[in-house]
Formats: structure tokens, C-alpha cells, sequence
């Protein structure tokens, strides 16, 4: 059982389920959050009950939009640095962990997937997308480099369409 509100997990017959549930902020993801899906994660790798993850979001507009990006700027304006940085560097290791999870990691992804939201959807072995999917990495439109492994994960999809992602951050709806 989850130690944090913001994130349900929990085993239910097979499946190690993580539900997102923090609707009034799009699912953005805390340090809690990342911390919470890395133990879970950690305990089902052990435990031969749990044949896959399933990874879901209680919200009908996001399945995640990302880092919580005003907890961090509050952080770093309150001059806490270590906690600010301890986020991005393990969201990170969460992502190369999620990209290497022996089990299969389903990702049912559904509403706004952006940035941190896109690290533990698509590093994961199977993604499901609704009708509502809308994906994009945002920082490309101000400048920075696609995060959250993106720069690997974008130029291996069919096509050009992760490379134009990638160097354009525009939106991409379900088709």
C-alpha cells in the first residue's frame, strides 16, 4: 500500500497497479510520487505474485503532465536546492529503471502525457493510449533538450514522427 496520497499502488490479483491521483494538478509528479512508484516497483521485481505493472491516473484530462514544476520553483526560491535536485535525479533513475523492469510495464495512458508523465509511459514495455492522448514535451518550446530520456526514446519510433517531436515540441493528439 501507497505512502503517499498522490499515488495509489497496490497489488490487485497479478498486477502491481499504480493509480496517479492528483487530478487537480494534472498528475504531476512530486518527489513523494517518485519515490513511492521506485519502491513499489522495487518490491514487485521480488515478488513472484506480481507478473506485470499497470500504470493508470484517476483524471480524465492527464494521465501525468509532468514534473510538478511549481514545487519546484518554490523549492528553489526557498533556497532548497538538495530537494530540488534530489527530484530530477531520481525521476531519472526512476525512467532507466522503468526502460529496464524485468516485468512487463503497461502504461495506460489516457489525457494530457507530458514530460515526467512521458518518463513512465514511454520507457515502459507496453503503452495503451485513449482517445483523449495528447502528448508533447514542452521545454523543447523554450529551449532546453527533451528530458526525461526522451532524446533516446523519440528518434526509435516509427518514422520521423519522435525525431519532429523531439526538435519541435509540438502537441500530438489521438489520431
Amino acid at each position: 500500500m501507497s505512502q503517499t496520497p498522490e499515488i495509489l499502488c497496490e497489488v490487485r490479483g497479478a498486477a502491481g497497479m499504480v493509480v496517479l491521483d492528483r487530478p487537480k494538478a494534472l498528475n504531476a509528479l512530486t518527489l513523494p510520487m517518485v519515490r513511492e512508484l521506485a519502491r513499489a516497483l522495487d518490491a514487485w521485481e521480488k515478488d513472484p505474485a506480481v507478473e506485470r505493472v499497470v500504470v493508470t491516473s484517476t483524471s480524465e484530462k492527464a494521465f501525468c503532465a509532468g514534473g510538478d514544476i511549481r514545487t519546484l520553483h518554490d523549492l528553489g526560491k526557498a533556497g532548497r536546492h538538495d530537494e530540488m535536485l534530489a527530484f530530477w535525479g531520481e525521476e531519472y533513475i526512476l525512467n532507466a529503471r522503468i526502460k529496464s523492469y524485468p516485468k512487463p510495464y503497461v502504461a495506460l495512458i489516457d489525457g494530457i502525457v507530458m514530460g515526467g508523465g512521458v518518463g513512465i509511459s514511454l520507457h515502459g514495455s507496453h503503452r495503451i493510449a485513449g482517445d483523449r492522448y495528447l502528448f508533447a514535451m514542452p521545454e523543447v518550446g523554450i529551449g532546453f533538450f527533451p528530458d526525461v530520456g526522451a532524446t533516446h526514446a523519440l528518434p526509435r519510433l516509427a518514422g520521423a514522427a519522435g525525431i519532429y517531436l523531439a526538435l519541435t515540441g509540438d502537441r500530438v493528439g489521438a489520431a
